[in-house]
Parts: C-alpha cells; structure tokens; sequence
C-alpha cells in the first residue's frame, strides 16, 4: 500500500490506518454476513440477555469512539503536514463513523436470526463460525442445542406443531442464557420488539409477521431460510434452510405439516360450532370472528395444499451452485414473494 505524504509521518500514519482497520473489521465480524463471523456478540456466557446487552453497548461505543478518535488524529496530521489549518477542520462526525453503536432493537433481531441459524444447524453453541452452509451433515456438532431433524420449522398463530419455531426459540434462550433467567430474558426480548400481550406471544407475532421481512433486508433478497407461505390470510407459513434442502423436503411439508394442520382447522371450526350452539350474545360474536378467520385460513390452506401437491410430486433437485435468485424461483408459487 503506497500513500502520499512527508516520510517523517509515515510510522504514526500506519500505525492509526492499520488501528482503524482492525477496529473496523472487529464491528463488520460481530455480524452474520461476514465471512469471519464466528459467534453471536449478545451469547457471552452471561445468565442475562440484558447484561450481555449492557456489555455489547460498552464494547461497540468504545470501538465507535476509538475509531473517531483515530480518524480525526489522523486529520489533524495530514491538516498539520500541508498547512490547511486555515481552510479544514480535524473533526468527525458521528454520522460519518462508519463502525455501529450498539442498537437494542436491532440486536435482539439479529440474536433470534442467530437463534433460528442455530435451529437449522447453520451456527452451533457448540462451534465457532459456520457449522453447516453444504456438504456431509454431522449432528455431533450440535451437542447443546440440536438442530432441527428434519430442516422444517413451522410458523402458527399458536404452538401446534413439536418443533414449532417459537418453542424452539424458547428453548435456544434457556440452553444459552440459563433456566433461572429464562422468563426474565424473554420479557427482556419481547419488550425490545415491543408490542403488547405476554413474552411468547410479542414473539410469536414478530415470527409470524416481521422475521422474513428482517431475513430479506440482511440477505439483501437473497435468503437463505425459505419461507413456505399460503398467502396473506397466515393459514400455513414453515421456514426451510435453503442449504439442507432435499428432493422430498416439500413431499414432507405437504404430509407432516399442511395436512396436520388442515386436521387443526377442522377440529377447531367443530369446537367452535359447538360452542356457538350454546353461547351468549357476546361471546357468540367473538365466536363468530374467530371461526370466520379459521375458515379464511382453511380455505386457503386448502388451495396451497393443491400448490404443493403439484411440486412435491416433481421431487424437485437444487444445485446450491446455482444461488439463491435461480433456485427460489423453482418454487416461486409456494414461496413468500420477494419484491
């Protein structure tokens, strides 16, 4: 690297250039999208997510303030070496800084990304760095937390399924947080989602309503979960790690997840009906509201199901070679849309 400037300088310049280059590096690598990521900056073998929090915020304002202050040395050298104290000033602004502050809302979004990479096997507790993204599965990797076996993890208005995603993020937090803290940590992540109801339910509606929408803007369109969705009334929605994909993965969607949850439908319309035949006025019209989104959701599940009927029945290969925009659009008709 050659840079132009009087000789005498040019130990201290590299010293700060190189500095800021590690500080800078350091931020980019405590984010998924690096290829040095090795492990969450929120997962730091506290009991509390909110103490991990608290220590993040220290470390990343200390980088963004050390950056600073290197960047504006740097300045008044320079300033100094060419005599333009007359016509610049050494001073950075803060919205000129290019490493983060620490953010809660954005960071307790990117810890349940993290979270769901865990889930699908991608990240491990266990491992530094990428455990799966190809290539020979080794379930030893996932000693603390097991991956999901079958690389589907369904999206409900409500715990209907064994592995639904919420259940297992629940399970995430205890395994890496600790049981005493668990119902503290979840409220903590919840009320940094924000929203009203109970820890569970904040959570279960930014599964159901905000995740991909992050997923998309951090892989910039190019996701690497696929989210198997009926449409906009919510009747089915289940999440797939695009580099776990199998011939039979939709065959096994189709059979152990909409079918299952079109039985659900049915038997909670027949409760429901039931329980019309005998209630008051009141209850009968929130009976009435909750049966006519069943039926919505019935309905259109019913219709995705013919979708994915037609598709499981291809047995349809990818070749991860290929990248996320070719191999999305194979299935394109029982994806999310991406606009």
């Amino acid at each position: 690297m050659k840079i132009p400037f009087i000789v005498e300088k040019q130990e201290i310049v590299e010293n700060f250039v190189l500095e800021c280059i590690l500080l800078s590096q350091t931020d980019w690598d405590s984010y998924e999208t690096s290829w040095d990521f090795k492990r969450h900056p929120l997962l730091r073998g506290l009991g509390s997510v909110q103490a991990a929090f608290e220590a993040w915020e220290r470390e990343a304002s200390e980088r963004f303030y050390q950056l600073k202050a290197n960047e504006e040395e740097l300045n008044r050298i320079f300033i100094d070496i060419y005599g333009l104290q007359d016509e610049l000033t050494p001073e950075v602004e803060e919205k000129d800084v290019t490493v983060r502050k620490a953010d809660l809302a954005r960071d307790i979004r990117s810890l349940i990304s993290y979270a769901v990479g865990c889930m699908f096997g991608r990240y491990s507790l266990d491992e530094e760095g990428l455990a799966y993204a190809g290539g020979d599965w080794d379930a030893s990797k996932y000693r603390s937390f097991p991956a999901d076996k079958d690389n589907i993890i369904p999206i409900c208005d409500d715990e209907y399924f064994e592995d639904d995603i919420v259940g297992r993020f629940v399970e995430f937090i205890r395994v890496a947080y600790g049981e005493e803290t668990l119902e503290e940590n979840l409220r903590f992540i919840a009320d940094a989602l924000g929203g009203k109801g109970s820890a569970r339910e904040v959570i279960r509606k930014y599964f159901r309503d905000d995740f991909y929408a992050d997923h998309l803007k951090i892989y910039q369109k190019r996701p690497i979960y696929w989210q198997f969705d009926s449409g906009k009334k919510g009747g089915f929605r289940a999440l797939v790690y695009m580099h776990r994909y199998a011939p039979d993965t939709i065959a096994r969607i189709r059979t152990d997840y909409v079918h299952q949850q079109q039985d659900r439908y049915r038997t909670a319309l027949e409760g429901i009906e039931q329980r019309m035949a005998n209630a008051g006025t009141g209850e009968r019209v929130k009976l009435s509201k909750v049966q006519k989104k069943l039926q919505e959701q019935d309905k259109e599940l019913h219709e995705y199901e013919e979708k994915i009927h037609h598709l499981a029945d291809r047995f349809i290969s990818i070749d991860l070679d290929d990248g996320v925009k070719k191999n999305y659009a194979l299935f394109a008709d029982v994806l999310t849309k991406i606009k």
